[in-house]
């Protein structure tokens, strides 16, 4: 039985966006799937605008979506050789022909077509001249003059292409760099590529492609045009749509598996079912439940499925994705359980990472400035006693676990006759500088009682130090 053999090819112009990790998601889903492989392929033979930079972007976006390949990346700027093996072949074959036609040239031709209301297209001017290698002669291939090629897409169903609408492609330049419908066709026969999943916007590239695996006496693999991803207006997905690189996403604090979940749903369906494991995923996928009709990109709803990721996840996986968002060092607390802890305060209240690093923030440093509000409201005179009083009642208990801070709370306000919500907010504003925070019982127990009083004690100095010598002289 054949493995089955994937590929996501990237031309690394740029960050990789949502309609491309949607590809890749497809691709390494179908080989996962199948017991296959899933190959990446970098394509840059765009020198002007290839960089470096997106290169190693795209790997770590796909590193950090968990859509590990088993081969490559390889590198279309270093494979030039192959295709010149394979242009030779051709040209051999009577497949393809060298044509010396100015750029210039070709471009008042097709100019003087459009303005016949023509199709513009190369006029096969050099076709059976016979012409050799030159330093000007890019290398055509010779497209059938009549009939037509027809394929069964995976997910489209039957298509056909007259071949009176295609001209005869460029698949060599002079400067001997491939164009990408030839490139990709050496590719796949090289990498031995079984399914070509991709966006449906390259179907007219399909045909093209067909040609020349007919040419070089090459079975093609099947095709698979999966529908794309629009705004919900039905746009092209765009940045205000909420399109954003992969790694803007990282850095805005959505899980990786929201990431996955989310795409895959966008074209693709399992019943009614919308959450998935990463082991479901893999198990249901397959082509036949891809639909034809683009999907939607619904940002309140990806926004959602993160915050239910949050919720359901264990507070020890929850916080080591925190710990991304907060620096080990800058708090001085490294340990994992330290930060499954925090998170296990959080993960119910937030919709994002970001969002819970933020809360969490004050758990990791000094909450010093302190809200001016919660300050000028909580943070006076009247209070010093009540905070006094609290660093002595904590010293006291033989442990912080949550229900021993929340019956002394208690015990305190019952003494002063108030409510408990006018006992905890001075505290909670000294501990972690605003009035809204996880319960008071957790937040002491989780900070521990050493860093408790140190708080507490520069709450008061803080009140002492703007503090009027009128309210100084009443408190004492």
């Amino acid at each position: 039985m054949t493995t089955v053999r994937t590929r996501f090819s990237p031309s690394p112009t740029g960050s990789l966006h949502l309609g491309g990790a949607h590809t890749a998601l497809f691709n390494w889903l179908y080989a996962r799937r199948h017991g296959g492989v899933f190959i990446l392929r970098i394509e840059d033979t765009d020198k002007e605008r290839s960089q470096e930079k997106f290169v190693a972007e795209i790997q770590e976006s796909l590193t950090w979506l968990g859509l590990t390949w088993d081969e490559g990346p390889y590198r279309q700027s270093r494979r030039l050789h192959i295709y010149q093996e394979y242009v030779e072949r051709l040209l051999a074959a009577g497949a393809a022909y060298y044509c010396d036609c100015d750029p210039e040239e070709l471009k008042v031709r097709r100019e003087t077509m459009l303005a016949r209301g023509e199709k513009p297209r190369y006029d096969r001017r050099c076709r059976e001249l016979g012409l050799g290698r030159g330093p000007t002669a890019a290398v055509r291939f010779k497209t059938p003059l009549s009939g037509a090629t027809h394929w069964r897409d995976r997910i489209k169903g039957p298509i056909a292409f007259d071949h009176a609408e295609l001209d005869d492609l460029v698949i060599m330049r002079a400067d001997g760099i491939p164009t990408y419908n030839f490139a990709v066709v050496v590719d796949d026969i090289t990498m031995a590529v079984t399914t070509v999943i991709r966006g449906d916007d390259h179907v007219p590239n399909t045909p093209r492609q067909l040609l020349i695996y007919e040419a070089l006496g090459v079975e093609p693999p099947e095709f698979a045009h999966m529908p794309l991803m629009l705004g919900q207006d039905r746009a092209k997905l765009s940045k205000r749509h909420g399109a954003l690189p992969v790694l803007e996403y990282r850095r805005q604090g959505f899980l990786p598996h929201t990431l996955n979940n989310y795409l895959a749903r966008v074209g693709w369906s399992h019943g009614d079912q919308e959450i998935f494991s990463p082991e479901e995923l893999i198990r249901y996928f397959s082509l036949e439940n891809v639909g034809k009709s683009a999907g939607i990109f619904d940002m309140e709803k990806f926004l959602w499925l993160n915050s239910h990721y949050l919720k359901e996840m264990s507070p020890l996986e929850v916080g080591g994705n925190l710990a991304f968002y907060l620096a080990a060092a800058e708090g001085g607390r490294p340990d994992p359980g330290y930060f499954a802890r925090v998170a296990a305060t959080l993960q119910a209240r937030c919709k994002t990472l970001a969002e819970m690093a933020q809360a969490a923030a004050f758990y990791f440093r000094d909450p010093r400035p302190y809200e001016a509000q919660a300050a000028a409201k909580f943070l006076i005179p009247a209070n010093v006693a009540l905070l006094r009083e609290i660093m002595g009642r904590l010293e006291a208990l033989p442990e912080l676990t949550e229900a021993a801070v929340s019956g002394m709370l208690k015990d305190v306000a019952d003494a002063a006759g108030v409510k408990v919500v006018n006992v905890a907010q001075p505290v909670r504003v000294a501990l972690a500088g605003k009035t809204v925070s996880p319960g008071l019982g957790d937040v002491i127990a989780i900070l521990g009682q050493e860093e408790v009083a140190r708080r507490l004690q520069n709450a008061i100095r803080f009140i002492e130090e703007n503090s009027s010598p009128d309210e100084s002289a009443r408190r004492t």
